[in-house]
C-alpha cells in the first residue's frame, strides 16, 4: 500500500474521501492537521537540555566564524 497526502481544496471532497473509507477502499488517517501550529510548539520538549546546550552552542560558534 501507498500513503499520500492531499490537500482538500473543496469541502465536498471530504464526503467522497468518507464515502471511499466506508468502501474499504481507502483509510483516512488524518483528519485535521493543525496546520497553523508553531514549530516551536510543536517540537517542544523533544530534545533533552545537553543535547540543545551542545546544539546551542554550535549555533553560537558558527554565528561567529561567519563574523
Amino acid at each position: 500500500m501507498e500513503t499520500i497526502v492531499i490537500q482538500i481544496t473543496n469541502n465536498k471532497a471530504i464526503k467522497l474521501l468518507h464515502e471511499l473509507e466506508e468502501l474499504h477502499l481507502i483509510k483516512v488517517l488524518k483528519r485535521n492537521a493543525d496546520a497553523s501550529q508553531k514549530l516551536s510548539e510543536k517540537y517542544a520538549g523533544k530534545l533533552s537540555s545537553s543535547t540543545v546546550d551542545k546544539l546551542q552552542k554550535h549555533i553560537q560558534q558558527s554565528r561567529e566564524e561567519w563574523n
